[in-house]
C-alpha cells in the first residue's frame, strides 16, 4: 500500500512513496518529494523574521515557503534538506505527524533536540 495516504491537510499530503506539496510552484503547481531524496528534516519555531508572516515565496534564496494562507496562525515549520540549493519550508497543520512520517520513510532516526537558529525568511 505504498500509495496510501498517511497524512493530508489542505496543502500537504504524505503517501507511502512521497510528499506532495500543493501550491509550491506558481501559480498552483504541486511539488513531489520522494522520501529517498530527503537528507534531513529540521523543525523550527517561527517568529516574525522566520517566515510566520510569509504566505508564499521567500526573502532568502536558500528557502522556499510553499503557499499557506494560514501560516501566520501556526507556530512550527519543517525545513527539508534535499541536497539542493533551495530547501522547502513547510507548515503542515500537524507538524508532529508529518515529521514522524518523514522520519519513518526517509529513515532519518529521531529528531535532534536543537535544530539551530531559524532562518530569515
Amino acid at each position: 500500500m505504498s500509495g496510501s495516504v498517511e497524512y493530508r491537510d489542505r496543502w500537504i499530503e504524505c503517501t507511502g512513496d512521497e510528499i506532495r506539496v500543493r501550491g509550491y510552484y506558481f501559480p498552483w503547481g504541486t511539488k513531489h518529494i520522494a522520501y529517498s531524496s530527503i537528507r534531513s528534516v529540521r523543525r523550527i519555531d517561527m517568529d516574525l523574521l522566520s517566515g510566520k508572516w510569509r504566505i508564499w515565496g521567500t526573502g532568502n534564496p536558500r528557502y522556499w515557503a510553499s503557499l499557506d494562507p494560514r501560516r501566520p496562525t501556526k507556530k512550527v515549520a519543517l525545513i527539508l534538506d534535499l541536497g539542493r540549493r533551495v530547501r522547502p519550508f513547510l507548515t503542515p497543520d500537524d507538524p508532529d505527524a508529518v515529521e514522524a512520517v518523514i522520519r519513518e520513510h526517509a529513515t532519518l532516526g529521531p529528531s535532534e533536540a536543537d535544530g539551530g537558529p531559524a532562518p530569515f525568511l
